[in-house]
């Protein structure tokens, strides 16, 4: 996994509530890809932790994360596959075995950039449009809770790959 986009974190003198949530889950999605390379497959591909995922699953759930919450939820796009990392008899945050590290990374880049391109042309107070994964009866959450609530996955899985980059090979740090 290499070529990770680099994304520094936002400056701390940003005061524009959009640039600063959009620059952090950016410096968030380069964070996770930073952690990931240099791994060889095999480790991309065996877990560490009891709960049995590995970081290629983690790098798909969340390339599906992406697709939930802003194409299938937020966008109301009708999607054929909106749970590939969790399919029946598959398990959670599952890899097959004909899916490369490459193609993982390069749904988790596309799917990151379908979300840009849908959070450029909302508004943060905008809410989730009708028809998508959000129950119809209920209250469909506003952009800016989406995007906070990504914000918060993504870190705490950037942490969760601290741990399991150390427990791989000893690196640590940003």
């Amino acid at each position: 996994m290499s070529d990770s986009p680099l994304a520094a974190e936002p400056p701390n003198t940003l005061t524009d509530s959009r640039e600063l949530l959009l620059g952090y889950l950016d410096y968030y999605r380069a964070t996770v890809l930073r952690k990931l390379d240099g791994l060889p497959e095999d480790d991309l591909r065996t877990s560490r932790l009891p709960s049995g995922w590995t970081p290629l699953a983690l790098l798909k759930h969340l390339a599906f994360v992406e697709r939930r919450w802003l194409r299938w939820g937020f966008a109301a796009e009708q999607l054929d596959d909106v749970w590939d990392d969790q399919g029946p008899g598959d398990g959670p945050w599952h890899v097959r075995p004909d899916e490369s590290a490459e193609q993982i990374k390069r749904l988790f880049l596309d799917e990151c950039d379908r979300s840009r391109a849908i959070v450029a042309e909302a508004g943060l107070q905008e809410r989730a449009r009708s028809g998508g994964g959000f129950d119809p009866t209920g209250e469909r959450p506003a952009l800016i809770w989406i995007l906070f609530h990504l914000l918060q996955e993504y870190a705490r899985h950037a942490g969760h790959l601290d741990v399991v980059r150390e427990l791989a090979d000893g690196a640590t740090g940003e």
